[in-house]
């Protein structure tokens, strides 16, 4: 039985919008994505105090189901203990790359014991836009990747900086594919978030950005969360 997911997306690109229906059969999270890899070793430390475990290498990549892929306004959690990281992704589909938004919603209090474990938790929302890869490329360290919390009726800025501040797309991909210049046909690749403002802490509602200022265009995803209860 073939584990793939059916996709549909909107390719908004600069000559007007086309359908996309992408079959993704690998969806794969890139971790510990910094440039700056001082602050990614600052960072190792804080979690390491509280026992997250560091990665064994950076960049680390985390497979996760892809029917964990969630395009809907919501996503259901078990408690109240996880939080979304707002991220680019890369869709390889039909022999073209894409560009696009994901959520690595996470639970984390699981994240404490096993970040692998943690990533299958809960479902990863996807937005149902992209942009052909192509078209942003040339300017890709200019590209504003935001987001917004809602929690108790107060929307706050939750992430917010440009992916300069993330390895390219070639390092990570290359890293991920044995140094090949594409991922495979049919893989969804999430690139890496921005440090939370304020620190992680969760929402009841979450907003995705992913500003093109050169180009003049905007990617964005809400989605709310709806916590399962926890009875034992």
């Amino acid at each position: 039985m073939s584990h793939a997911v059916t996709l549909p997306f909107v390719v908004e690109a600069k000559e007007g919008p086309r359908p996309l229906v992408a079959t993704i059969q690998t969806a794969v999270i890139a971790g510990w994505t910094g440039r700056d890899k001082a602050a990614m070793e600052h960072h190792m430390k804080e979690l390491e105090a509280i026992g997250v475990k560091r990665p064994a290498s950076t960049p680390v990549y985390y497979r996760v189901s892809a029917a964990r892929l969630n395009q809907r306004s919501a996503i259901e959690a078990s408690g109240i203990d996880s939080s979304g990281e707002c991220e680019a992704v890369l869709v390889q589909s039909g022999g073209g790359t894409y560009v696009g938004l994901g959520s690595d919603h996470t639970d984390r209090k699981v994240e404490a014991y096993g970040i692998t474990v943690s990533k299958q938790m809960c479902d990863k929302p996807v937005g149902g836009s992209l942009w052909p890869f192509d078209e942003v490329s040339g300017h890709w360290d200019a590209l504003i990747l935001r987001s917004f919390a809602e929690a108790e009726g107060k929307r706050r800025l939750y992430q917010e900086g440009s992916l300069g501040t993330i390895q390219p797309p070639a390092v990570l991909v290359g890293g991920f594919a044995n140094g090949a210049p594409r991922l495979p046909e049919g893989t969804l690749m999430f690139l890496g978030t921005l440090p939370a403002i304020g620190g992680v802490k969760p929402a009841e509602k979450f907003t995705l950005e992913l500003e093109d200022p050169v180009l003049g265009r905007k990617l964005s995803h809400t989605y709310t969360i709806v916590p399962l209860p926890v009875v034992g």
